[in-house]
């Protein structure tokens, strides 16, 4: 399926940002919380994959709240009520001429989708919460909520820490020891609203939020996924919902993360199984692949000394030469870090070259690059990668010096009489991988 157009629906002086994916004679409307951008959401192969296989079920609705990501912002002193934001999925859903759907909706997106599901039965066939909840301060009768105090703690850090490594902390964010993954969760959830509005929204939404009311009144068959996040969302806040809801299902998401992208496997099997009644097989295939990681050397410095235009139209130029390159060698394209690529290639030699010309090729950007190489055992999704190999590689990458080339022990004993040379840079840990790795440096 290829990437859907944007498209926009009036609701009262402000769009709302909204696609269609796939043809399927039922729909499923994805609602996802603050952290939502359309547009950006298929930069990121794991989500564009993930996006890909819920139209795979049914015809694909994703849309963006007012307030957040392709939609009209909302001003700070102004933010919708939880009822008035039920008209963002009724306008949506007239647009697209769907009469009745299935619901996924994840984080602070959950209570409005509860409100829509019960003032419009008719509409909603059944409701897939993620991470949700019903109140977040503590009440006499709701002793799970959080105190005033501790609300405050968590908008101000919000204020603060919106989409930076340190907020993805927070969340719980999977996949920590990855640096492509949370670049990626990190650059999506900045697109999606600026720090100071993120944290008014979720300041007033959440000191007003109360929907347990509602819930005796659901009746779709209704899913709640629910991990146990005692930062932000314990998981007593997803089992008081499920426990309100008659006939729901409760199913308990191992781990604190509270990012649907970020374990979004166990996510899809899930709601496959609740929408269709049997559980997908995943096929594996595990090949032995050269996987490279790219870098530019103190981007962040680069960037403030450029300005916004001039750094973008060097990043653009990097990504040309680098594509062609791959294209040159023989590599694919995994996925870009936003000032890094990663690819990979049947042969580490072939990997080997490709990386000195691109360092060679970008210099004359004014830029340089550094690059991780290891050769291993990957699984293979769709176009992704996984396993520890890519894990090895992005540590060799980290450690590489700039224009340098670095390579595990098993890529210099693979290229042996390819004629490639190699400088001994020792033994080292590799962050979150068992024993000690001999890295080398290519030569030359």
């Amino acid at each position: 399926m290829s990437r859907p157009d944007t498209k926009y629906v009036a609701v009262g002086d402000a769009d709302v940002a909204y696609q269609v994916l796939g043809e399927a004679p039922s729909d499923l409307l994805f609602f996802n919380g603050l952290g939502s951008n359309v547009e950006m959401a298929w930069e990121d192969p794991d989500i564009a994959d993930f996006l890909r296989r819920l139209a795979s079920l049914r015809r694909l609705i994703f849309l963006d709240r007012r307030g957040t990501g392709a939609s009209d912002g909302v001003p700070r002193n102004a933010i919708p009520t939880w009822e008035e934001w039920t008209e963002d999925i009724e306008s949506v859903l007239n647009a697209v001429g769907s009469e009745q759907t299935s619901i996924l909706a994840t984080v602070d997106a959950g209570p409005i989708a509860i409100l829509y599901a019960a003032a419009h039965p008719e509409r909603v066939d059944s409701l897939v919460l993620c991470n949700t909840s019903a109140r977040y301060l503590v009440a006499d009768d709701y002793p799970i909520g959080f105190t005033p105090e501790a609300l405050d703690l968590v908008i101000e850090f919000l204020r603060t820490h919106w989409g930076t490594p340190e907020f993805l902390s927070l969340a719980g964010a999977a996949g920590p020891e990855d640096p492509v993954r949370r670049h990626a969760l990190a650059r999506l959830f900045r697109s999606s609203v600026t720090p100071r509005t993120a944290a008014a929204q979720y300041d007033y939404l959440l000191r007003n939020l109360d929907v347990r009311p509602v819930l005796p009144l659901l009746r779709a068959p209704t899913l709640v996924l629910s991990a146990d996040n005692p930062s932000f969302l314990p998981m007593a806040h997803g089992r008081y919902v499920a426990e309100h809801i008659e006939g729901s299902k409760f199913v308990a998401l191992p781990g604190h993360d509270m990012l649907i992208f970020s374990q979004q496997e166990m996510i899809f099997d899930e709601v496959a199984e609740f929408l269709t009644g049997t559980r997908p097989v995943t096929d594996i295939d595990r090949v032995l692949v050269s996987v490279l990681f790219t870098d530019i050397v103190g981007s962040t410095e680069h960037a403030a000394s450029l300005g916004d235009q001039r750094w973008r139209s060097l990043l653009d130029r990097h990504d040309q030469i680098v594509r062609e390159q791959l294209r040159i060698f023989r590599g694919r394209e995994v996925n870009t870090t936003g000032d890094g690529f990663v690819a990979s290639f049947d042969g580490p030699a072939r990997a080997i070259r490709c990386g000195q010309v691109i360092i060679d090729a970008t210099r004359a950007l004014g830029i340089e690059l550094r690059m991780g190489l290891h050769t291993g055992e990957c699984e293979v999704r769709g176009n992704d990668l996984g396993g520890l190999a890519v894990h090895i590689a992005a540590r060799v990458g980290s450690l590489a010096s700039p224009s340098e080339v670095l390579v595990s022990g098993t890529v210099k004993d693979l290229v042996v009489g390819s004629g490639i040379e190699f400088n001994d840079r020792g033994e080292h840990m590799l962050k979150g991988v068992p024993g000690t790795w001999k890295l080398y440096a290519v030569s030359g």
